[in-house]
C-alpha cells in the first residue's frame, strides 16, 4: 500500500492506485482484519482518521470546478458542427475537456468534475457543453452546474432544469448575485433569487431530487456579499437541508481565513447558521413570512426595479457614468482575473459585476447596494413594513446590508464625482433616490442615524472616513486633469496618482466588490 501510495504522487503509473475508492478498500480490509483480532484501538484509531481523510480529500484535496459562458460553448458547438477550423477560443474549450479528463485519470473523477456553465438560458447550455466532451475524444465524467444570472433566466430555472435532469437523483445549481444586482437593483434581484430558490426546492421535492443550491455571492454588499451567518438564515425555507455552498473570493478570503483564529470562528458561524436554518420550526416561520409578506414584496419589487432601471436605462447613461466613475481606468489596471468588459464591449450590460460595483464604492456611493430600495419602501404601507422587518429574516437583512451600504456613502464626496459628468439631471436623480432612501430606512428600522444598532461597525467607518476622504479628493484631482485632456507625461502622472488613491480607498473603506 506505501509503494501504490508513492506510486500514486510520482509514478509508475502502473503500479498507482486508479481511484480513491481503492485506497478505501485496502484501508478497509486493513481494519476489518484488525477489528476481527480484537485490536480495536489500532482498528478505529489513527486508521480511523486516516479513512475520515481519504474519504474527504481523496487524492486531490481540493475539487477543481471550470466555469464557462454559454455563448463560448454556443460559438464552439457550431464550429466543430461546420468542421472548419476551430477558433482560439473554440479549442481552449476542447483541450479544457481533455485536461479535465487527464485529471480524473490521475486522481479519481471527483477530483475534477463540475463544469459551470454561465449565463444558462435554455436546457441546450447544458447539453452542448456534454456534445463538446465527446467532440473532445476525452469523454470526461461531468456534473454540469447551470448558473442562472438575468432575471428572465432566474424565471425560467424550473423549466430549464426539469428539462435536462432525467433520473438523476443529485442536482447542482448555481446562482448568481452580482450579474442579477447590476441587472435588476439589489432589491429585485433579491427577491428573484429567493422566489427561484423557493420554486427550485418545491421541484426537488416532487422530484425526489437531492438539490444543492451554490450561492455565487461576492465580497461587496452590492454582490450578495454581508454577513455569511445572517445570509445563510435568510434563504428560503427548505433550500438548505444540512447544505450550504457560497464562493469566497478576493478580498474576503483574506478577511474570514489569514487568521485561523477568525477562520475557525467563521466556519463555526456559518454551519450553526446552516443547522438551525435547516430546522423544521426556522423552516416553517420562514414560510409563513414569505406568505404573508407575499404581496409587499410585489409592490416593493415592481418600485424598486422601475427606478433601478430608470436611472441605468436613462439616455446617455453610459458614457455619462464613463465621465462621473473611474471605470475605464480601473479597467486598464491589472486588478482583477479578467478583463472588466466582455468581449470589449461598451455596453453596460457586457461589463462584468466587479468593476461595476468596485467603481460606485470609489465615488463613495456604493449604489450596488442600495439604489431602488427608497422607491420600494416609499410605495408600500410603514406599518406593513416594520412588520416585515421584524417577523421576515430575507426582508431584515435586505434592510440591514442597504444600511451598512448607505452608512459607507459620503453624499457631499459623491456630489463631486457626480458633476465631473455634466448631467445634473442624473445627479439630481441619483442623490435624491439616496435621501428618499435613508428616510425610509430609518424610518422602518426605528433608528434615529445609520448603524444606530451597530455600534462597533460605526466607530469603525467613523474612524476611518478622515483618512479616506483625503484620498477621495486626491482621485478627483486626478480624474479632473484626465477628463481635461491630460497628455504625455502629465497624464502618466496623474493615472499613477489615480492607482495609488484606488488601492487607498479600497484599503480604507475595505471592500472593492
Amino acid at each position: 500500500m506505501t509503494d501504490r501510495i508513492r506510486a500514486t504522487r510520482a509514478g509508475p503509473a502502473e503500479l498507482a492506485y486508479g481511484s480513491p475508492r481503492l485506497l478505501l478498500e485496502d484501508l478497509r480490509t486493513v481494519q476489518r482484519s484488525l477489528a476481527a483480532g480484537r485490536a480495536s484501538r489500532q482498528a478505529y484509531g489513527e486508521l480511523q482518521n486516516l479513512i475520515w481523510q481519504v474519504e474527504t480529500f481523496g487524492f486531490h484535496l481540493a475539487e477543481l470546478e471550470v466555469r464557462q459562458h454559454s455563448r463560448v460553448h454556443e460559438r464552439a458547438l457550431q464550429e466543430v458542427r461546420s468542421g472548419r477550423k476551430l477558433s482560439p477560443e473554440s479549442e481552449e474549450v476542447l483541450v479544457t475537456m481533455r485536461a479535465i479528463a487527464g485529471i480524473q485519470r490521475r486522481f479519481g473523477p471527483d477530483a475534477c468534475r463540475r463544469y459551470v456553465v454561465s449565463f444558462a438560458r435554455s436546457a441546450g447550455d447544458i447539453l452542448a457543453v456534454h456534445q463538446l466532451a465527446a467532440a473532445s475524444g476525452a469523454r470526461p465524467r461531468l456534473d454540469v452546474v447551470p448558473l442562472f444570472e438575468t432575471a428572465d433566466d432566474l424565471a425560467r430555472c424550473v423549466e430549464i432544469v426539469d428539462r435536462v435532469a432525467g433520473r438523476r437523483r443529485r442536482l447542482e445549481v448555481m446562482l448568481g448575485y452580482s450579474d442579477s444586482a447590476k441587472e435588476s437593483g439589489p432589491v429585485s434581484a433579491s427577491l428573484a433569487l429567493y422566489d427561484a430558490q423557493a420554486r427550485l426546492v418545491a421541484w426537488a421535492h416532487e422530484r425526489r431530487v437531492e438539490l444543492t443550491l451554490f450561492h455565487g455571492r461576492g465580497g461587496a454588499l452590492g454582490r450578495g456579499g454581508g454577513p455569511a451567518n445572517r445570509a445563510v438564515l435568510a434563504q428560503a425555507p427548505g433550500s438548505l437541508g444540512g447544505r450550504f455552498k457560497v464562493t469566497e473570493q478576493g478580498e474576503v478570503i483574506f478577511a474570514r481565513y489569514a487568521n485561523p483564529a477568525i477562520g475557525r470562528r467563521h466556519l463555526e458561524q456559518t454551519a450553526s447558521a446552516v443547522l438551525l436554518a435547516s430546522t423544521p420550526a426556522v423552516e416553517e416561520r420562514a414560510r409563513r413570512a414569505a406568505e404573508d409578506f407575499a404581496g409587499l414584496a410585489s409592490t416593493i419589487d415592481a418600485a424598486a426595479r422601475a427606478a433601478y432601471r430608470g436611472l441605468v436605462e436613462s439616455h446617455g447613461f453610459e458614457e455619462w457614468f464613463a465621465q462621473v466613475s473611474p471605470i475605464d481606468e480601473l479597467g486598464r489596471m491589472r486588478l482583477g482575473s479578467r478583463p472588466a468588459r466582455r468581449g470589449g464591449s461598451r455596453k453596460l450590460a457586457d461589463l462584468r459585476a466587479i468593476p461595476w460595483v468596485f467603481a460606485w464604492s470609489q465615488m463613495r456611493l456604493n449604489l450596488p447596494g442600495w439604489y431602488g430600495l427608497g422607491s420600494g419602501l416609499a410605495a408600500a404601507r410603514l406599518e406593513e413594513l416594520q412588520r416585515a422587518y421584524r417577523d421576515w429574516p430575507l426582508f431584515n437583512v435586505l434592510l440591514d446590508n442597504a444600511e451598512m451600504s448607505l452608512a459607507k456613502t459620503d453624499r457631499r464626496i459623491a456630489a463631486e464625482y457626480l458633476a465631473l459628468g455634466h448631467r445634473p439631471d442624473l445627479s439630481e436623480q441619483l442623490l435624491e433616490e439616496y435621501d428618499r432612501t435613508v428616510e425610509r430606512l430609518l424610518a422602518v428600522t426605528g433608528h434615529t442615524r445609520l448603524l444606530e444598532e451597530r455600534r462597533v461597525l460605526s466607530w469603525a467607518v467613523e474612524l476611518r472616513n478622515p483618512y479616506v476622504d483625503a484620498l477621495s479628493h486626491l482621485q478627483l484631482r486626478a480624474l479632473r486633469g484626465l477628463r481635461s485632456g491630460a497628455r504625455g507625461r502629465e497624464r502618466g502622472r496623474l493615472e499613477g496618482l489615480l492607482l495609488l488613491t484606488v488601492n487607498g480607498v479600497a484599503a480604507g473603506l475595505q471592500n472593492t466588490g
